[in-house]
């Protein structure tokens, strides 16, 4: 008798240690990857931080999302990770901007199978003079009103893979684009009190050419004349940009938050002029600054608007 007893008593004890294990594994278990969806969701991939900001806008409570570019990034020089591949090759939608800023990505978009979306279909560009650059200006969130193309976009590819939430896409993007245009009042008559001398800009490669078109400005020069930050400034285009600072009175160059300063603040130092630091290829973290696209074209004009009034 005492033997089974003592077999009983092993056999509960052993059961005990695999429901602790098991209540110790199961939080793992549910806690999903980026890159899984849950019940009801749509799994989404998003290029980038600016982008991904406006899908899960769209998408609200039925779309789980992964943003490949991370806070704070440079889009044109984003290095992707293998971890990438495999949330492209498990989402349902993935969507990029176009005009080849995701060019870094392209091996991996290339992938068969991949849903693409293009979110800046439809929106007339801006052409670039003096580079071979397909497609045109890639920065097109600079010009609120061409996000709203993005909403629409957007709004529609989610109705085409989840039609029952239609109605939800629907509303959320025409709420988002009364947002937008409320925005885009609010940054013309912020700008409106720079003086029209003082309307020049300087950056650090070409991302503004959308708002220096819609809004008057002209844009002067860039630190490196390109629409891509991975290419590199001659020492004779360094001296055209410091002649053309100085021609047209100049108050300050204007960098990305993902930039290297180093240059500006050479061509500062050479020119008396300031150095401003915006956000234009990425948001901040979350505790940051620049959390969301409105946030970053509210900064961005504020402090425009402070370097040049």
């Amino acid at each position: 008798m005492g033997s089974l007893i003592g077999i009983f008593s092993k056999i509960l004890f052993v059961n005990r240690l695999i429901v602790v294990a098991l209540l110790a594994i199961s939080p793992l278990m549910s806690c999903a990857s980026p890159s899984e969806s849950t019940a009801g969701t749509l799994t989404v991939v998003a290029s980038t931080q600016i982008l991904g900001d406006v899908v899960s806008v769209i998408g609200g409570e039925y779309v789980q999302l992964t943003i490949l570019i991370p806070a704070d990034s440079d889009p044109h020089a984003f290095e992707p990770a293998p971890q990438d591949a495999a949330n492209l090759a498990q989402a349902d939608l993935v969507f990029i901007n176009g005009f080849n800023l995701e060019e870094a990505l392209k091996p991996l978009l290339e992938t068969e199978g991949l849903n693409i979306v293009i979110a800046s279909e439809g929106i007339a560009t801006i052409e670039f003079v003096g580079e071979e650059f397909e497609g045109g200006d890639p920065h097109v969130w600079m010009n609120p009103l061409n996000v709203k193309v993005w909403a629409d976009n957007i709004a529609s590819a989610f109705t085409a893979a989840d039609p029952a939430h239609a109605n939800d896409y629907r509303a959320n993007a025409d709420a988002y684009k009364a947002e937008l245009d409320a925005l885009d009042a609010w940054v013309g008559q912020h700008l409106s009190l720079i003086p029209a001398e003082a309307r020049v800009l300087v950056t650090d490669h070409e991302s503004f050419g959308y708002l220096a078109d819609h809004y008057g400005f002209e844009i002067v020069g860039a630190l490196i004349p390109s629409l891509s930050t991975v290419s590199e400034p001659s020492a004779g285009e360094l001296a055209q940009l410091e002649d053309a600072i100085s021609q047209y009175g100049v108050k300050a160059i204007f960098i990305g938050s993902s930039m290297n300063p180093s240059l500006a603040d050479r061509v500062a130092a050479d020119t008396g002029v300031r150095v401003v630091t915006l956000y234009t290829e990425s948001l901040s973290a979350q505790n940051g600054p620049v959390p969301t696209y409105l946030d970053l074209i509210r900064f961005d004009v504020a402090a425009i608007v402070g370097a040049l009034q």
